[in-house]
């Protein structure tokens, strides 16, 4: 089969569109014919083995899973022993290692039946990035009806997510992202935007009771200036940044975990979004109800795979970018 493969950590120019063998599903696994998979600051990651910290997991001199890729949409084409309740040309969306690729082999317990609203594209731009915005609002902040939530990268692929999740769960949103993403943030519920070049939100006086970080361009002080007496900050990592450091936005993390005992009355913590059927089964009955949406700003084919990569990093993309296969 044919898939973007990276022997050694780097740039964009690493990746290599070549034939490898197919995989074969194990025991609990599923082998998908993958129709679509987007592009995440997680690939980005991973290419690059940034930051240094993180190569325990990644691999420490070359990455561990040379096929790039997280998420993905596509048709069961096969199944591994013991798998129940799927069957071959099944349409399943969610996640797994090495999806930029003619076929991948998933887990049953993180992949699940793909929104019937959504084309292939659509619904591959949903698992990670949807997920990461629904385990932060929901299980983590706690969202409630009538709470003030502000999301610091609204525009990103979780961040477009985040704001309409937030909405769903009854709260008033308030988007921060540049001015020509604006009309887009609005398009999507939120109910007030910041132009973070004109205005800075940590110093307009307003306060929150939830504020979701998925930017990591600001201090720890600065974003619970932003918060109530009594709200919850969550840090969620992951955005492209200029890498090389040992922690990179890790130091963010490193710091609420000293400080957060201190923190008196406000609540400051972070996302670790793990993927589950469940989340999947929610986040399908979302989209097909219409409270989300994904948004595809562009789309590469799999041998390009790289450019796309590339755009992420340099263009700032907006929303998602989905490799089609």
């Amino acid at each position: 089969m044919k898939a973007v493969v990276q022997d050694r950590y780097g740039s964009a120019d690493t990746l290599e569109f070549r034939e490898v063998d197919r995989p074969v599903p194990g025991a609990g696994e599923v082998l998908v014919r993958v129709h679509a998979a987007s592009v995440n600051a997680y690939d980005w990651h991973f290419m690059r083995g940034d930051p240094l910290l993180g190569r325990g997991m990644m691999g420490l001199r070359r990455p561990r899973n040379p096929v790039r890729g997280r998420d993905f949409a596509g048709r069961v084409e096969a199944l591994g022993p013991g798998v129940t309740g799927l069957a071959p040309g099944d349409e399943v969306y969610g996640e797994a290692d090495g999806t930029f690729a003619e076929f991948v082999c998933a887990r049953t317990g993180e992949l699940g039946p793909k929104p019937v609203n959504l084309t292939f594209e659509q619904a591959a731009a949903v698992p990670l990035a949807a997920n990461t915005a629904l385990m932060a609002l929901r299980d983590v902040a706690l969202v409630r009806p009538g709470q003030s939530v502000l999301v610091n990268g609204a525009s990103g692929g979780v961040g477009t997510f985040a704001v309409q999740l937030g909405k769903a769960f009854g709260a008033e949103v308030t988007a921060v992202c540049s001015a020509r993403n604006a009309e887009l943030v609005r398009s999507l519920g939120a109910d007030r935007v910041v132009d973070y070049a004109r205005e800075d939100f940590t110093r307009a006086g307003r306060r929150f009771d939830v504020v979701l970080d998925l930017v990591g361009n600001r201090s720890l002080g600065e974003l619970r200036r932003a918060l109530s007496p009594t709200g919850t900050l969550v840090l969620s990592g992951g955005g492209v940044y200029e890498g090389g450091s040992a922690v990179g936005p890790m130091g963010l993390f490193l710091k609420r975990r000293f400080l957060a005992p201190f923190a008196r009355g406000q609540r400051l913590l972070e996302v670790s979004a793990r993927q589950s059927t469940a989340h999947l089964a929610t986040l399908r009955d979302l989209a097909e109800s219409g409270k989300i949406a994904p948004v595809v700003e562009r789309t590469y084919p799999l041998a390009e795979a790289a450019e796309a990569i590339r755009y992420l990093e340099v263009e700032h993309a907006r929303a998602k970018v989905v490799v089609t296969v």
